[in-house]
């Protein structure tokens, strides 16, 4: 899964992939310093690996992790051309998700592309330039449409009825995600690669000093008024302490978090909040060799969790045997889940739940 982060030059992109990724993506005070999309994997928090750790002192613990990609700062007309706008668009059209980075915070050392902060104007910039593209796409689908229409068949016609609630929706500047669809809808629409269609976390990027008086700052204010229109989430950050704190040892984070007095990172809270915008959940495996958190998506079946760890489970998959993470730290073991009668044995129609500490029966 790959979550692309977006916004106009100089809102601090580059420096929160830093902070995320360690990875030293160059940042500078100009526009345009990222051309090709930076990637990193960032492992996803999970408190519960440290705890099953304690309980089953493996000889690994491996985390789940996502995709971040850096993509290159928009600018008005990126939809015709303007700037690096083509490269942009296909950077995007690649990832599952947006993280839309966008400065609320005054700095008269770092230029502003507009020549001022204004989180709305930079809202609506980026997200008119991929409705445009949108739009542009959706017209040419509704020509191609009602050229296959003349077959007769009838899909046609459902399919182009989608096509123009689309067309209505961009016309009055909204993105596709803010509609709703019937369910046997979804798929065509899905088809579609439509970019305002991806799921969208909006991050405020506020000063060093900011990051205590978030409550106070009229500019994180609008940004989450424009996220509540839309069904978005917004996580407040400051890039450039996140960037800093990268850099230190486990120890020295938390204190530093101590003194900042909060509780996580900015970043922790950003990748699962991100984790979370994906639709993705965690199931565990836990052991004397490994203790390990797999990624699926919310509503996957067992075989097909099962695949994740080697597609033999999946192709010889029998049952699973499944504890719930609550239950089984409650308990203190494995056989004291079993003797209480926690320890449930699942098929093949069996919805994965978060949590869920689970050992796979299979013969190939």
């Amino acid at each position: 899964m790959k979550l692309g982060i977006v916004g106009l030059p100089n809102v601090g992109k580059s420096t929160l992939f830093n902070a995320i990724t360690k990875a030293g993506a160059e940042s500078a005070n100009y526009p345009f310093c990222t051309i090709d999309p930076n990637i990193g994997i960032v492992a996803v928090p999970d408190e519960r690996l440290e705890v099953l750790a304690g309980m089953y002192n493996p000889k690994k613990v491996t985390p789940t992790a996502i995709e971040f990609l850096d993509i290159a700062g928009l600018v008005r007309g990126a939809s015709r051309g303007e700037g690096l706008g083509n490269k942009f668009l296909s950077h995007i059209r690649e990832v599952d998700a947006i993280i839309h980075v966008v400065r609320c915070f005054d700095d008269s050392d770092i230029v502003h592309v507009d020549g001022s902060v204004d989180p709305v104007r930079d809202i609506e910039t980026i997200n008119l330039e991929l409705v445009f593209s949108d739009m542009e796409a959706i017209e040419k689908r509704i020509e191609k449409t009602k050229k296959l229409m003349k077959s007769g068949d009838k899909k046609y016609l459902s399919e182009l009825a989608i096509l123009e609630s689309i067309k209505e929706t961009l016309d009055k500047g909204l993105p596709v995600r803010a509609m709703d669809f019937e369910p046997e809808q979804i798929e065509y629409v899905d088809q579609l690669f439509l970019l305002t269609r991806k799921p969208v976390l909006y991050c405020a990027n506020v000063s060093e000093n900011g990051i205590l008086t978030i409550d106070q700052n009229p500019y994180v204010a609008k940004v989450k008024e424009i996220a509540a229109t839309e069904g978005a989430e917004v996580i407040t950050i400051c890039a450039k302490i996140e960037e800093e704190i990268a850099q230190l040892e486990d120890d020295e984070k938390q204190l530093f978090l101590k003194e900042l007095g909060l509780s996580e990172s900015g970043l922790d809270k950003l990748v699962k909040a991100s984790y979370k915008l994906l639709g993705l959940i965690s199931f565990l495996t836990a052991g004397e060799q490994e203790v390990r958190a797999w990624t699926v998506i919310n509503g996957t079946k067992a075989p097909q969790a099962a695949g994740k760890i080697h597609s033999d489970f999946e192709r010889g998959f029998i049952r699973a045997e499944v504890v719930a993470y609550d239950d089984l730290v409650r308990l203190g073991s494995m056989a004291a889940a079993k003797e209480q009668g926690l320890v449930r044995s699942e098929g093949k129609d069996y919805v994965m739940h978060d949590g869920d500490v689970t050992l796979f029966r299979f013969n190939v």
